[in-house]
């Protein structure tokens, strides 16, 4: 994913419209952490962060983290091409997943917010 922003021609996939859902890699594995110690915690969580964003919404976030433009959206029938249909469809097409019991477990996020989260993982990529 970092090769396409880290030469400037990052952009949205299919419409941008779709739900993407998204976690801090250090929230996940304070929330697998979190889930293992508290003896109340049952069942199946959702792993993603509170805040619902668009793949548009990230694309702007994550070429922004980078200092790199965003101006090229890959369309819908290129990742049909490139991915078949069906797995294509996986990222055009998106899902709206919220992490309410984990909420209601009492989780705090260290990173709830997209532009954060970015912002963070950036340094993890060489600067052009």
């Amino acid at each position: 994913m970092i090769v396409p922003f880290f030469f400037g021609l990052g952009g949205r996939l299919g419409s941008g419209k779709q739900y993407l859902p998204w976690i801090h890699i250090d929230d996940l594995v304070r929330l697998i952490k979190f889930s293992i110690e508290n003896e109340e915690v049952k069942g199946i969580l959702n792993g993603v962060a509170p805040q619902v964003i668009t793949n548009e919404q990230f694309t702007q976030s994550f070429a922004k983290a980078l200092g790199r433009p965003a101006f090229f959206p890959v369309p819908e029938s290129v990742l049909n091409f490139l991915l078949h249909p069906e797995r294509a469809m996986i990222v055009t097409k998106g899902q709206h997943v919220v992490p309410k019991r984990v909420l209601e477990y009492g989780f705090k996020y260290q990173y709830d917010n997209i532009d954060d989260a970015c912002k963070e993982c950036a340094h993890l990529f060489p600067k052009k």
